[in-house]
């Protein structure tokens, strides 16, 4: 553990939760910004103590649109916010960060030689500017239903699918009932939300992220 007065760099999932867990504990408003739900598993108690947790405090999460895609984290998403938790989606790149009470901060690093290291930040100038960005995103963010909504009018997993399988994309519009318009558009707005620059790179990114 790095100590340089106010910013704490912590190394590995196991020691983030052992240098905080007394912090979420006590926390009464958690905002959290995440790519996915597994930087902040750490954080992530059983249902039945999250469920409690949530219903105890005001919790704001923001999430980029990959989470849609599997409906376990779908799934998480949907129980999080029937407990209470707001919930929005955004297409912005995000710098993944959990907000505790307004005066910690912590933000996820990179991860090198399989550990990934958390700085926690506890200057009341820095926390100032995280929370600004923070706010910045969420006002910009579509809440979880109306997203979902859009997500699965895309039918996003439908058309993964098509593009694994190799599809021609006049074959596949046949196979969704759509015309061939409609599902190329539908193919760039899933690259977009994907953050892929082509088809193939669009392939790569659900394989990473277990959805093919």
């Amino acid at each position: 553990m790095e100590k340089v007065t106010d910013v704490v760099v912590v190394r590995g999932e196991a020691e983030l939760f052992e240098r905080t867990k007394h912090l979420f504990a006590a926390a009464t408003e958690v905002s959290c910004a995440a790519r996915d739900l597994h930087t902040w598993s750490v954080a992530h108690p059983t249902a039945p103590e999250r469920e409690q947790a949530v219903r105890a405090t005001a919790v704001r999460k923001v999430y980029q649109p990959g989470v849609l895609l599997d409906p376990t984290l779908a799934g998480h998403l949907r129980f999080m916010a029937d407990h209470g938790a707001r919930i929005r989606i955004t297409e912005r790149d995000i710098n993944e960060t959990i907000l505790l009470d307004r005066r910690i901060a912590i933000v996820a690093g990179d991860r090198v030689g399989g550990v990934r290291s958390y700085t926690v930040v506890s200057s009341p100038e820095l926390i100032q500017g995280i929370q600004s960005l923070y706010e910045a995103v969420w006002a910009s963010a579509i809440d979880l239903e109306s997203y979902q909504a859009r997500f699965t009018e895309l039918g996003a997993r439908e058309i993964l699918e098509q593009l694994a399988a190799g599809c021609k994309d006049e074959t596949a519009a046949r196979a969704l009932g759509v015309s061939l318009r409609t599902y190329r558009r539908r193919v760039a707005e899933l690259m977009e939300i994907l953050g892929a620059s082509s088809r193939f790179q669009a392939g790569a990114r659900a394989r990473e992220a277990g959805l093919l």
